[in-house]
């Protein structure tokens, strides 16, 4: 994760006041505006190939798919935060009427990157399994054919599914499936 803006701590509504303003994105960390860093190619091909394939696979149905210009806000750890892809079943809730930052994502998707993984598997998923609305989270390496799948159990505990080349990822949440390749399409093809 990037290092925390020069300044104060500061309240929520600065934090969107500010952000929306800004030409940089950022996140908001314990009171600190924190500012994301650009992705690598792999990381960018992931995403893009994770939400071509939900999109498609979600299309008769009231999901909709989101890439990662769309804020998530976190009220039990008072944080916003941006996430790879996103997708959100049923009607969707906006802290304002701005409607740049969701309240109630279905799934979440990160690609793993050296500066993020370990906020993406701690603090940032503790903050995540707040959400009433989240019943998966997708953890996706970027360095080699590995996803990693939380799904809610009814009990509210997760269930974790490591899946690999040759596999897919059954989100039931989602009513849909996504194949490990599919995900990597491309991603480690030599260069031409």
């Amino acid at each position: 994760m990037a290092q925390p803006m020069t300044r104060a701590r500061v309240s929520p509504e600065e934090y969107l006041q500010l952000e929306r303003a800004a030409d940089v994105r950022h996140e908001l960390v314990n009171g600190e505006m924190v500012a994301m860093s650009g992705g690598t190619w792999e990381h960018s091909l992931i995403a893009q190939n994770i939400g071509g394939e939900l999109r498609a696979a979600l299309r008769p149905t009231p999901c909709q798919v989101l890439n990662s210009d769309l804020r998530i806000w976190i009220e039990a750890t008072s944080r916003y935060t941006y996430a790879d892809v996103v997708a959100v079943c049923g009607p969707p809730r906006f802290t304002d009427e701005v409607r740049d930052t969701i309240l109630n994502p279905t799934a979440i998707f990160e690609v793993l990157s050296d500066s993020t993984e370990s906020y993406d598997r701690g603090e940032k998923f503790a903050g995540y399994r707040t959400l009433p609305s989240l019943q998966e989270y997708v953890l996706v390496s970027q360095k080699l054919e590995l996803v990693e799948h939380f799904h809610r159990q009814a009990n509210g505990t997760w269930l974790l599914r490591v899946c690999g080349a040759g596999e897919s990822v059954s989100l039931p949440s989602l009513g849909c499936e996504l194949k490990v390749e599919e995900i990597y399409l491309k991603v480690f093809a030599a260069p031409a």
